[in-house]
């Protein structure tokens, strides 16, 4: 008789399918993150008290401590709410390379991020006030088939 037709065959085939079927219903990185691209408001700041919380310039909202040449950022809440959040890498237009988002804005602010620049308080004065495209990715919620 065929190993198919037995018992332990049976059971063999019936654990490979169970394999093969879980791992195809596993989430995968192109199956659950979106990528976005959004139009923000850009401005740069530095590790200075007068534009930063007093005490400790370098501390960030959520306790990181940033360290001059870190290509971090910093995002207004409502970015936050909107899948843009703590240690997210986000791409900037017209600047090379990944940003991390390691800081949070004041709650007045809305569609905006700042750009840390260490101590170059000259280069955040020359950056000044931009309109720039971001991209990231977020997570998608994945909703089941109703039964």
């Amino acid at each position: 008789m065929s190993k198919l037709y037995t018992a332990s065959g049976f059971i063999s085939n019936l654990i490979f399918l169970l394999i093969v079927g879980l791992l195809l219903g596993c989430k995968t990185k192109e199956n659950d993150t979106e990528k976005i691209t959004r139009t923000v408001t850009a401005t740069a700041y530095n590790s200075v008290e007068a534009q930063t919380k007093k005490g400790n310039p370098y501390l960030t909202a959520w306790g990181d401590a940033l360290k001059p040449g870190e290509k971090a950022i910093a995002v207004s809440r409502d970015l936050i709410e909107e899948g843009l959040g703590y240690a997210q890498e986000v791409k900037i237009e017209g600047l090379s390379g990944t940003y991390v988002v390691k800081d949070k804005m004041n709650k007045r602010w809305n569609n905006k991020i700042d750009i840390y620049m260490g101590l170059d308080e000259e280069a955040a004065k020359e950056w000044g006030k931009k309109e720039v495209d971001i991209t990231y990715y977020t997570d998608v919620e994945i909703e089941e088939a109703p039964e």
